[in-house]
């Protein structure tokens, strides 16, 4: 019957209810060391499955649990794990518990980055929790700014929700801005949010952060070697809210201002609770309508999320099915320009607070490259920015087998789609050079051309450029003109994504007296497709830049349209990439924590991956029919069109690779201990090696898997006053393939170079503590010491052109690693009694080297955070909350000289010091934030 039972799970996700053997009820209630009741406290039985959830007054009930002797455990996030031995005989048995302050979570349970549930003090792992109370204290951004939270942990989140970048211990170098998640999994329950990652599809795009999540467990390193598929660097798991045992929930309304007074509202709920017979569900989400934290004419973020939990409960265990639906539109910041090597300040009237240097809100059909003879047209509009959906739908079953064989089987498929309609670059472009005029894709745009605001067709400035081929200045022939003399050096950026994807993890674990063995197989199976188009777009270059319409008007002649009416020119004629691929994960891993003495145990995991790409990339051409796509010779910006020439560039590799992990960890004093770990990982290459990297040319070989070795040494206390763990670390990154965007100016194409494997070496110490002299006051510290090295680096000089002739490498070996802080720390104090709360947090970022060159350098900056609340009555509380407070101009980020095409790489020492007064593009952190929360919980 038992066995008829798991294939019942494995096949048809069902699972029977079985006998109740008992009647006996466990109750009681919960409180924390303040006599304060607390809500959603967790009650669990060993060795069996059953457990209740505590209610808004801290009251439980486990019902029908068998006689027997158990292990009573009772976790909250922020208060020590509760244990003590209970034997149920005949008798209803009534427990009062109250649980002591535990403020780094070191003696609560956590189940990331382990093959079994344990306590983070006994852990071998160098994990820090986040609960929900910390959560919902801060201000809402997105996953990568609430991760600055966690110790170690680099983050950018400058760009906004998306295009951020995560990373540890100096494990950084492809996680690029366009995909900064390359090295660690970004998790919801335990699985992946996504399976794949190329240029501009990031897990982040297709996840939100809000009332559902009940607390976040982040992984640096170590043992995600052999936990993560495919993410050796760390893994960042959002678990979210569990079952209720009876009906409740809470409502937030929230309204702020950012920058400059831009408005946002935003609406998070959650709901729970049973409708008989153990059967529990959970269900929330939220909706935002935000204008931004820069200025821009249109929405910045609009949409929201629902994501629900139904779980069936039974004496041997349970099974969950979840699922999430998203539809979300949100956008991204590029970069500010800037001037002043040594002390950077914003240039070309722009504000680091305030200017976002985007395109305006337009709609514009431009022809679809790969379906030309149909006619086909892709809408264009900015103000969408990237409309990211997610349907995913899961099964989560739980079953004992008996004689200390436990199963758990975890099953998810999600459709994917991220459209990006957006901008990319924003770089000054001279009217004195001739790319403001060629990259059109006129034949000869020479004579005068005159510039009319798109929207409303006024002329704002008519020139004459016949002298610039010969090196002489541009002369305006009336009195308008342009501002700074220049247009911006941009380009449409439309990018249609999509993904089907499977993925699933299967565990079998046997404890004995002295073993806790855990085997198991995890795979992931993903179908997607990319579609990407660029057209130039003629802007004004000032800080509320205005679309442009260019025409060429040479006395005699005909007008020639340099631009549509929108201000788009040269027609899909910067980008294109038609790809598809099916990509394939699979890895089997076994794990064994064998206690060699009662504090001493021995961890040692190892993991077999194989991961599978096989797909294919369009070759394209300009179109080259007699005027242009439109057949008008009068029309200049759709005459090079790419499409496909039938030409298709095929790849089937597969890369295997074994990853393994062993730590030692030796529990010294009840509120003591120490591990230490070696691990040995390794990254497979994302799609974009694929997409990127061949341009028309055959891929004839497969990327280089990047080895990551980690060793570390850590130390944990925990009391209830004063807690602390140090992890003094060692990680080298081994094969990193690095190649940069690149413009040819002759040609007006964007290419990449060919790949850099490169080498990379970090030395650091992580700390975290947390002190409370009193009950009602608190002291947090964390942060980060480390010496970043790229021990191997070679960059790739393509001297500005596709031609090889001319092409040249440049050694920067042993140079600090770029965009690593040599110190990173988080410093903060929080205070509550009663009814009132209130926080203050000040973040510091160290400098860093703005490229590998070590040419610029970006300048450490402070943030400060705070916020105050109130426990209206029972059920409704107010918050305000403040992020930059203080609105630092801290810089984020580095893009690189201030031209079109141009890369970070590209500035070394001489040609700073050649260029002194040139400017660059730089991100500066986002600006201050204010929002007001009132909730109401029930």
């Amino acid at each position: 019957m038992r066995n008829n039972l798991v294939f019942q799970i494995l096949v048809f996700f069902t699972a029977g209810v079985t006998s109740i053997f008992s009647q006996i009820t466990l109750s009681g209630e919960v409180i924390d060391s303040n006599g304060v009741p607390l809500s959603g406290a967790h009650i669990g039985l060993e060795p069996s499955s059953k457990f209740g959830i505590s209610d808004m007054e801290g009251q439980f009930q486990i019902e029908g649990v068998p006689a027997g002797d158990y292990i009573l455990t009772v976790s909250y996030v922020g208060v020590k794990t509760y244990s003590e031995s209970v034997t149920v005989a005949t008798e209803a048995l009534s427990f009062s518990i109250s649980l002591e302050d535990d403020p780094l979570n070191l003696q609560n349970v956590v189940v990331t980055g382990s093959f079994d549930p344990r306590e983070q003090l006994t852990s071998s792992t160098s994990i820090t929790t986040l609960n929900s109370e910390r959560i919902q204290k801060s201000f809402p951004r997105g996953a990568a700014d609430l991760l600055q939270a966690i110790p170690g942990t680099f983050t950018d989140p400058s760009a906004g929700e998306v295009f951020t970048k995560v990373y540890a211990r100096g494990i950084s170098a492809s996680a690029e801005d366009d995909m900064g998640w390359y090295y660690v999994s970004l998790q919801e329950d335990g699985l992946p949010v996504s399976l794949v990652q190329h240029s501009y599809y990031s897990p982040d795009i297709f996840h939100r952060v809000d009332i559902t999540t009940e607390k976040v467990e982040a992984i640096r390193g170590g043992s995600a070697a052999i936990t993560a598929l495919n993410g050796p660097g760390g893994i960042y798991n959002f678990i979210s809210k569990g079952p209720r045992d009876s009906f409740g929930g809470e409502i937030q309304l929230q309204g702020g201002v950012q920058g400059e007074g831009n408005p946002m509202f935003r609406v998070d709920g959650t709901v729970g609770g049973t409708f008989g017979n153990n059967w529990f569900y959970n269900l929330g989400g939220h909706y935002r309508n935000d204008d931004g934290a820069r200025n821009t004419d249109f929405t910045f973020s609009k949409g929201g999320q629902l994501k629900f939990n139904l779980m069936k409960r039974h004496d041997k265990g349970y099974v969950k099915f979840y699922g999430k639906i998203l539809d979300d539109f949100t956008n991204r910041y590029t970069g500010v320009a800037a001037t002043d090597w040594s002390d950077p300040k914003a240039a070309f009237g722009q504000d680091f607070n305030s200017t976002a240097l985007m395109m305006p809100a337009f709609s514009a059909n431009v022809p679809d490259g790969r379906r030309l003879a149909q006619g086909a047209t892709n809408n264009f509009d900015p103000s969408q920015g990237v409309h990211a959906q997610d349907r995913a739908f899961g099964i989560d079953v739980l079953q004992e087998l008996g004689a200390n064989w436990l199963l758990r089987f975890n099953l998810k498929h999600s459709d994917k789609s991220a459209n990006w309609q957006t901008a990319i670059s924003n770089a000054f472009v001279s009217l004195n050079d001739p790319l403001a005029y060629f990259i059109s894709g006129a034949q000869f745009p020479i004579g005068q051309v005159v510039f009319r605001e798109a929207g409303s067709g006024t002329e704002v400035a008519r020139l004459d450029n016949s002298g610039i081929l010969a090196g002489e200045s541009f002369q305006y022939l009336n009195d308008g003109s342009l501002p700074n003399d220049a247009i911006m050096g941009t380009a449409s950026w439309l990018k249609q994504n999509r993904s089907g994807e499977w993925m699933n993890q299967i565990t079998l674990r046997k404890t004995s007296a002295n073993h806790d063995l855990t085997f198991g197989y995890s795979s992931g199976f993903s179908d997607t497709s990319l579609y990407t188009q660029g057209s130039f777009g003629y802007i004004t270059y000032e800080p509320n830049p205005r679309m442009l319409q260019v025409t060429l008007e040479n006395p005699d002649q005909p007008v020639i349209a340099l631009s549509d009416a929108n201000g788009l020119s040269n027609y899909g004629g910067l980008f294109f990439d038609n790809s598809r691929a099916e990509v394939s994960q699979i890895a089997f891993f076994a794990n064994d924590r064998w206690k060699i003495q009662d504090e001493l145990h021995l961890d040692v995991g190892l993991r077999y991956e194989t991961i599978g790409h096989q797909g294919s990339k369009d070759q394209a051409a300009p179109f080259t029919g007699d005027g242009g796509f439109d057949g008008d010779p009068t029309t200049a910006y759709d005459n090079g069109i790419l499409a496909p020439t039938g030409e298709v560039d095929e790849f089937d590799f597969n890369y295997n690779y074994l990853s393994y992990s062993a730590a030692l960890n030796y529990k010294f004093a009840e509120e003591s201990a120490v591990f230490v770990r070696f691990s040995s990982g390794n990254k497979a290459p994302e799609l974009n090696y694929y997409f990127n990297n061949f341009s028309n040319v055959p891929i004839n070989q497969k990327g280089e898997v990047q080895r990551i070795t980690q060793a570390e040494l850590g130390l944990k206390y925990g009391s209830a006053v004063f807690s602390a763990t140090a992890t003094a670390f060692w990680s080298r990154l081994k094969n990193i393939g690095v190649a940069d965007f690149a413009f040819d100016t002759e040609n007006g194409n964007v290419f990449y170079t060919p790949v850099q494997l490169n080498n990379s070496r970090t030395i650091g110490l992580e700390w975290e503590t947390a002190y409370s002299p009193i009950s009602n006051l608190s002291f947090t510290f964390n942060g980060v010491l480390q010496n970043p090295i790229a021990t191997t680096w070679t960059v790739y000089d393509a001297a500005g052109s596709v031609d090889t002739a001319d092409d040249s490498t440049v050694d920067y070996s042993d140079n600090t690693l770029p965009f690593n802080p040599k110190l990173m720390f988080n410093l903060g104090i929080e205070y509550e009694k009663d009814k009132l709360n209130g926080f203050v947090r000040w973040q510091f970022m160290g400098e860093r080297e703005g490229n590998v060159a070590n040419a610029f350098q970006l300048p450490a900056y402070g943030i400060f955070n705070a916020g105050i609340g109130y426990e209206i009555t029972r059920h409704i509380s107010a918050d305000l909350l403040v992020t930059n407070l203080f609105n630092s101009e801290g810089l984020a980020n580095f893009f690189g000289a201030n031209t079109f095409g141009a890369s970070a790489n590209g500035v070394t020492s001489e040609f700073i010091q050649t260029n002194p007064d040139a400017s660059f593009v730089v991100v500066p952190v986002l600006p201050r934030g204010s929002l007001l929360r009132l909730s109401y919980t029930f």
